[in-house]
C-alpha cells in the first residue's frame, strides 16, 4: 500500500502517543514475534515495533522482513522503532485523501 505524504503525517501523529507493541529479544526475528505482530495489525492497525540491536544494517533488513511477511506498510523509522500500518478488514483509522 503507497501512502501519500498526507496520509503518512497523519498516521505518524498518531503513532507518536504509542508505546511498543513487540518487542524483539536475543533470539531476534521468529516465527512466534511474526505472529504477534499479524495478531497487533489485526487489532489495533497501527503498531511500532521495537528492534534494540545495533547493528543498523541488521535492523534495516529484521524491518523491511517484517514489513513484507505481514503485508504492512512502514509508516516511519527513528532508531529502534519502526511504525507499521495495515488497515483492518474494518479499519478503525480514516485516513485523509
Amino acid at each position: 500500500m503507497e501512502l501519500t505524504p498526507k496520509q503518512r503525517q497523519h498516521l505518524k501523529a498518531l503513532a507518536h502517543p504509542l508505546k511498543p507493541v513487540v518487542l524483539l529479544g536475543a533470539n531476534g526475528l521468529t516465527e512466534g514475534v511474526l505472529a504477534e505482530i499479524e495478531l497487533a495489525l489485526e487489532h489495533h492497525e497501527l503498531i511500532k515495533v521495537k528492534a534494540p540491536t545495533k547493528d543498523r544494517e541488521l535492523k534495516d533488513a529484521i524491518f523491511e522482513t517484517i514489513a513484507q511477511q505481514t503485508n504492512a506498510t512502514k509508516v516511519q523509522k527513528i532508531g529502534h522503532m519502526l511504525v507499521l500500518y495495515r488497515p483492518a478488514k474494518e479499519p478503525v483509522i480514516r485516513l485523509p485523501r
